[in-house]
């Protein structure tokens, strides 16, 4: 980002300037500069930052060659940097970025849980610090989807089922897609320090349980979300990508009920900041959108479309949904790209909302409605190219399928035998095939969209408890990543392996095996 151009940030300065006097708005500047001390206070010598993107929530420009920007600002604002590869912002003791000031000279409006405290006036200069540090072009991010917890306690599920995994990762960062919480946003920093434990930075999507349901309209309903973490919607860049994080939950109240509910959706002040922000992206970068809420479930998301339709690189990923999906975005919903959009659904950290029987820890096996585990994704990007790892929680990396037969069966009924495969990241563009025994041969299996069996039977095991200790698991729902094939015709009598092999849309190859007994046939 530091190499744009800087005649683009010059006009996008004018216009900003006869905008603000239009409409007779504040105006925020200040520097970006090279913290080179680290102290987070600009001192002599610290020389500004040339060609950084700045925005207030709607107009992004680009510092000058002293690093100075300036915005037309309101009195309840806030400005933020547009972090550039190869720099850092300040990171604070829960590593989350502080890359914003929040400016809110009242406060937020009162609420059930509290807002931004009052900043007082708007300081003579918001400045920026930045630090240098080194990025690779191939590098890793985490992503939580759906963490979701309702106490401290299910905190303490998250802490023990996937923290204490990944401690010493050496991803770059970290991602929260959303439902950070269930509802309690009191419990925002419980969280954020667990997760600080593994040292990285880590970037905060907001979900439609992390906003203030009691908020009057929805420019009021990220008011705790902000406290804690800064705007709702920003963007950054790491390496080769450029990173697009939005807010597409909006919070809507009935003017007749006076009751709240949300919907996905963008709205009109954070597109045109979508529109400013990738006006100043090269065409040949890679972009990431993330979000909460489906892109296909985003009532505006065409006018998004159109904005990054002939982009050769965009990838977006989201949760909520809280199964695991490749989605890919064609004409069928009004997409108009030369290819399918890539929109990953990302497995969930709560899975399906902490619920089934405790495992010997005390935390739910909580299996999500397509039959996978809980657990989180790792994405690795590699200049233009990208390739997504889903890790089970509390399972080694290479547990990548559930294998659903009997565990005998007699060789005439053989061919007549189902087995089903859920493969957790599978998609429509993977191979799946399976082979009985070591002598076997590899048959293709067939791509079904329907319940997982093995789900099926476990959830109704369950739910014919009666008065269970425990929440009860999500009703089974049809999975985009389950295979199914019938066993060979006849085969040997003995102990074999069916072996699953499954290549994926990554061109990687994964193989799971499960243990079946084929009786001889009654004489």
């Amino acid at each position: 980002m530091s190499h744009r151009n800087y005649m683009k940030s010059a006009i996008a300065m004018a216009i900003l300037a006869a905008t603000s006097a239009a409409f007779a708005q504040d105006v925020v500047q200040g520097v970006v500069y090279h913290d080179s001390d680290g102290d987070g206070v600009r001192d002599n010598g610290e020389a500004g930052i040339a060609g950084v993107g700045v925005s207030n929530g709607n107009d992004v420009l680009l510092t000058d060659g002293e690093g100075a920007y300036e915005l037309p600002f309101g009195s309840d604002s806030i400005v933020f940097v547009i972090k550039p590869a190869q720099w850092r912002t300040a990171i604070d003791e829960k590593q989350l970025p502080r890359y914003y000031y929040n400016h809110k000279p009242d406060g937020s409006p009162d609420s059930k849980f509290a807002g931004v405290a009052p900043t007082g006036p708007l300081p003579p200069s918001v400045d920026f610090p930045l630090h240098p540090q080194e990025e690779s072009d191939t590098f890793d991010v985490i992503f939580f989807g759906d963490p979701q917890p309702r106490n401290q306690k299910e905190i303490d599920y998250i802490a023990h089922d996937v923290i204490e995994e990944l401690v010493g990762t050496d991803a770059s960062f970290g991602v929260t897609l959303g439902d950070i919480m269930f509802d309690d946003l009191s419990l925002f920093p419980s969280l954020s320090r667990s997760i600080a434990l593994l040292g990285i930075p880590w970037y905060n999507v907001i979900g439609n349980h992390d906003i203030n349901t009691d908020a009057t309209h929805d420019r009021f309903s990220d008011e705790t979300f902000e406290r804690a973490f800064g705007p709702s919607y920003y963007s950054f860049d790491y390496g080769q990508v450029h990173f697009l994080v939005l807010d597409d939950v909006e919070w809507t109240v009935s003017e007749k009920s006076g009751k709240g509910g949300y919907r996905g959706g963008l709205g009109e002040r954070q597109m045109e900041f979508i529109r400013n922000d990738l006006a100043m992206i090269p065409e040949e970068q890679v972009v990431v959108l993330l979000m909460h809420i489906p892109l296909v479930d985003v009532r505006d998301r065409h006018e998004l479309y159109r904005l990054i339709e002939q982009r050769p690189f965009c990838l977006s990923v989201s949760g909520h949904t809280h199964h695991h999906e490749h989605r890919f975005i064609t004409d069928k919903d009004g997409w108009k790209g030369p290819k399918p959009h890539h929109h990953i659904i990302n497995v969930t950290v709560s899975g399906s909302w902490w619920s089934g029987a405790p495992d010997e820890r005390g935390i739910p096996h909580t299996m999500m409605a397509d039959g996978a585990p809980n657990g989180y994704s790792i994405i690795t990007f590699d200049g233009s190219k990208y390739h997504l790892d889903y890790k089970v929680a509390g399972r080694p990396s290479s547990y990548q399928m559930s294998i659903f037969a009997p565990e005998q069966v007699t060789a005439t009924d053989a061919e007549t035998t189902d087995v089903f495969v859920n493969v957790f990241n599978g998609s429509e563009k993977s191979k799946v095939e399976m082979k009985l025994g070591k002598q076997g041969t590899w048959q293709t299996m067939q791509r079904q969209v329907k319940s997982d069996p093995a789900l099926v039977r476990l959830y109704e095991y369950e739910e014919a408890i009666k008065d269970k200790p425990w929440r009860g698991m999500s009703k089974p729902k049809p999975s985009t990543h389950l295979w199914h094939a019938n066993l060979p015709s006849n085969p040997s009598a003995g102990t074999h392996f069916i072996t699953i092999r499954e290549t994926d849309m990554f061109g990687r190859t994964h193989v799971g095996r499960r243990i079946i007994r084929v009786l001889p046939n009654p004489k």
